[in-house]
C-alpha cells in the first residue's frame, strides 16, 4: 500500500485536489441555494401570476421584455416575496458522496474495459494470482497494512455500488414518500365524498359482522340451555335426582341427597 502511494504520489495528489475542488463547489452551490431568497411576483387583476423573477427589483431588460409581452407594468400588481430557505443537507450529502464515488467508479470501469479490450489485462486474474502466492516467511507487515490488504482484495465495484445505492436511496426515498403522502392527501380531499361513502360502507359491514357474531353466540347459548333443560326433564321423568354438570376436567357431579330434616 505504501509502495503504491510512493510510486503514484503525483496521481494521488491530483485526485485529492480534484476531489477537494469538487466538494468545495458542491458545498458552494448548496450554500447559494439556502438563506434568504427574494422573488418578484407580477399578478394580473384576477390575482394570477403572469411573471416571476429573482431579486428585489425588476431589471431594465426584464421590464422591457415584460412590457413588450404583457403590456404596461402599471396595469399589474408587483409583490416582493421573501423566504428563508434551509440548508439542503440531504441534497448536499448525496452529491458530496455520490458524485466523487460515481466518477471514480466510472473512471475505474473505463480503465478496466480499455485494459481488457486493447491490452488483454485482467485485474481479477492478477489479484487471484497475487492472493494465491504464499506470504514470505519473515514478513514484517504491520497490522494496518494487513487490514488495508484485506480491504484491497474486496471488489471495489461492489463496494462502490452499495455505497452509491445507499446514498441515492437516502436522497430519493424521503422525497418519494413525501410525494406519495401529498398525492394521497390530495386524492382524498378531491374525492372526499367517495372515500367517506366507502368508509361508511366498511364501517357498516364491520358492525354487521359484529352483530352476526353476537346472534351466533346468543343462539349457541340458547341451544346449550335448551339441551340442559331437556336433560334435566329427562332425568326427572325417570325419577333420578337432579344433578348439576361438573366441569369436564373433574368429571364429577353434585348429588342432592334427601335428609330427615333438622334434628
Amino acid at each position: 500500500m505504501s509502495s503504491l502511494f510512493r510510486e503514484n504520489k503525483t496521481l494521488f495528489i491530483i485526485i485529492a485536489v480534484g476531489v477537494f475542488l469538487i466538494e468545495l463547489e458542491i458545498f458552494a452551490i448548496a450554500a447559494m441555494k439556502s438563506g434568504r431568497t427574494s422573488k418578484l411576483e407580477i399578478r394580473d387583476a384576477r390575482g394570477n401570476i403572469v411573471h416571476v423573477t429573482d431579486g428585489n427589483d425588476l431589471s431594465s431588460f426584464n421590464k422591457y421584455y415584460f412590457e413588450k409581452t404583457f403590456g404596461p407594468l402599471e396595469q399589474y400588481q408587483v409583490n416582493l416575496v421573501t423566504r428563508e430557505e434551509p440548508f439542503p443537507f440531504r441534497a448536499w450529502f448525496t452529491a458530496a458522496i455520490g458524485i466523487p464515488i460515481g466518477a471514480v467508479l466510472l473512471f475505474a470501469f473505463i480503465a478496466k474495459a480499455v485494459g481488457a479490450l486493447f491490452f488483454g489485462h485482467s485485474t481479477d486474474a492478477h489479484s487471484a494470482n497475487t492472493s494465491e502466492r504464499p506470504d514470505p516467511p519473515h514478513s514484517q507487515e504491520s497490522r494496518i497494512e494487513k487490514i488495508a490488504a484485506t480491504f484491497g482484495r474486496l471488489n471495489i465495484f461492489a463496494i462502490g455500488f452499495i455505497i452509491l445505492t445507499g446514498v441515492l436511496a437516502y436522497w430519493i426515498l424521503p422525497n418519494f414518500i413525501l410525494y406519495l403522502g401529498e398525492l394521497g392527501i390530495e386524492t382524498i380531499l378531491r374525492f372526499k365524498w367517495f372515500f367517506l361513502t366507502l368508509g361508511l360502507v366498511l364501517l357498516g359491514v364491520f358492525l354487521w359482522i359484529i352483530y352476526l357474531r353476537y346472534l351466533l353466540a346468543k343462539r349457541h347459548i340458547d341451544s346449550q340451555m335448551e339441551i340442559e333443560k331437556y336433560r334435566m326433564q329427562l332425568a326427572a321423568s325417570h325419577g333420578k335426582p337432579l344433578e348439576l354438570a361438573a366441569p369436564a376436567a373433574s368429571g364429577t357431579a353434585i348429588d342432592y341427597q334427601e335428609t330427615d330434616g333438622p334434628k
